[in-house]
Parts: C-alpha cells; sequence; structure tokens
C-alpha cells in the first residue's frame, strides 16, 4: 500500500526581534523526507503561506549535515517541491493518512495558535489518523483538541525541544515561550532522553521527536504505525 503523507513546514523567517534568521531545520525535514520517500509514500508539502518556506540558517552549517542533508543539496526535485508547497489553508486531512511536522524554531511563533493547522490536525485526529512532529514543532500540537473537547496531548507522554536544549542554544529569552513548559501546563506527561540524543515516544495516534537527532527515528516510527 502506497502512504499518503502530509509534511507541514514553517513560514517563520525572524527569531524574535534579534535581527537573526530562523525558519525549518532542514535534517529535520530533510531525514523523514527520505525515510518516506524512499518507503515508496506520496509526500504532499505544505506551509501556511505557501510557496518557499525559510530554511534556518544555522541548519545549513558544516556542523550540522548529515547524509541526508546532503543528499537534499543535491536533489532538484525536491528542491521545486519545497519551493511550492502548497498552502496550509488549501489541504484536507481526508486526502492523507498521516501528517509529520518538521521543527526548527518557526513552529513557535506560526504553527502554534495558526487555525488552519488546528483544524487540520484536529481532523486527522478525529479519523483516527497519526500525527507526528520532531523538536519544535510539537508546539503545532499544544492548543489541539480532540473529539472530546479536551486538550489532545493532555495525559500523553509528549516531547520535545528541552529546557536544557534551549538554554544551550541560549535563546531562553528569544523564544515566545519555552516548549516544555508549555507541554507540561496543558498536562501532558513531558518525556525527553538525554540531550542532543535521539528520544522519540509514540503515544496513541501521536507521535513526537525531543530533538534534530529524533527526526529520523520519529519518522520511521510514524510508518511503522501506519502499516500496523
Amino acid at each position: 500500500m502506497t502512504f499518503k503523507i502530509l509534511m507541514v513546514l514553517t513560514s517563520h523567517a525572524d527569531l524574535g526581534d534579534t535581527g537573526e534568521k530562523t525558519g525549518f531545520w532542514v535534517e529535520e525535514f530533510a531525514a523523514p523526507y527520505y525515510i518516506f520517500k524512499d518507503a515508496g509514500a506520496q509526500i504532499t508539502l505544505a506551509s501556511p503561506l505557501g510557496g518557499q518556506p525559510p530554511v534556518d540558517p544555522k541548519s545549513e552549517l558544516e556542523d550540522f549535515q548529515t547524509a541526508a542533508t546532503k543528499r537534499f543539496d543535491a536533489d532538484n526535485e525536491v528542491q521545486q517541491l519545497i519551493a511550492n508547497t502548497e498552502t496550509l489553508s488549501a489541504v484536507n486531512a481526508d486526502d492523507f493518512d498521516a501528517v509529520f511536522y518538521p521543527g526548527g524554531h518557526g513552529p513557535l511563533w506560526d504553527l502554534t495558535d495558526n487555525a488552519d493547522s488546528i483544524n487540520l490536525l484536529q481532523n486527522f485526529i478525529a479519523q483516527l489518523k497519526p500525527v507526528s512532529a520532531v523538536c519544535h514543532a510539537t508546539a503545532a500540537l499544544l492548543n489541539v483538541k480532540d473529539t472530546n473537547g479536551e486538550l489532545f496531548i493532555k495525559n500523553k507522554e509528549i516531547t520535545g525541544f528541552s529546557n536544557s536544549e534551549e538554554d544551550a542554544v541560549q535563546l531562553r529569552e528569544v523564544v515566545p515561550f519555552m516548549l516544555e513548559d508549555e507541554i507540561v501546563k496543558r498536562n501532558a506527561l513531558y518525556q525527553s532522553g538525554a540531550d542532543w540524543h535521539p528520544f522519540v515516544i509514540q503515544d496513541g495516534l501521536a507521535i513526537t521527536g525531543q530533538n534534530p537527532a529524533s527526526s529520523e527515528l520519529a519518522a520511521q516510527k510514524l510508518l511503522a504505525l501506519l502499516a500496523e
């Protein structure tokens, strides 16, 4: 069976009021994208504003290059796809088997309270389809409700970029909120592994990864869940 997977990227480019840029983290998109593609999935890309989502320039630094990012850089097909993402308001959960949100700091600003994103995720959940996010993109799940009107992540084991990792990159005073704190505030059961190491947790339909190192494992878990 060919799975249809929607990947939702941020459209937000400004790192608070620092004058620096943010966006999506290349590895957190590239690694899952190729896991899905190599498994034969049909992938659709979307973002709040459509078109080319901003890339976090730090994620293009040499220190953060992996086999997946190098493949991405040399892949003209995916470059065309990512330059022409669909507008989030135009995509429908009915057309997909699952959704995956790559991180980067951008989602903290434009996917946490985005009505189109929340509505989309709630439709996936209502249809009992998996929703997955990695690193800061777990923010997209914060205000999503289940079919009973309760917060979706309440009482669920959830991970995302930890306070200690945010402190390590010295952005506590820049980000609009600390993701770990907001997960806890919603009575989710925040889980984490060692900083910068792969850590992914699945609880029901929710699959969340802690940090960039977790993106590949999160994608693998999503495919495994779809195959059940």
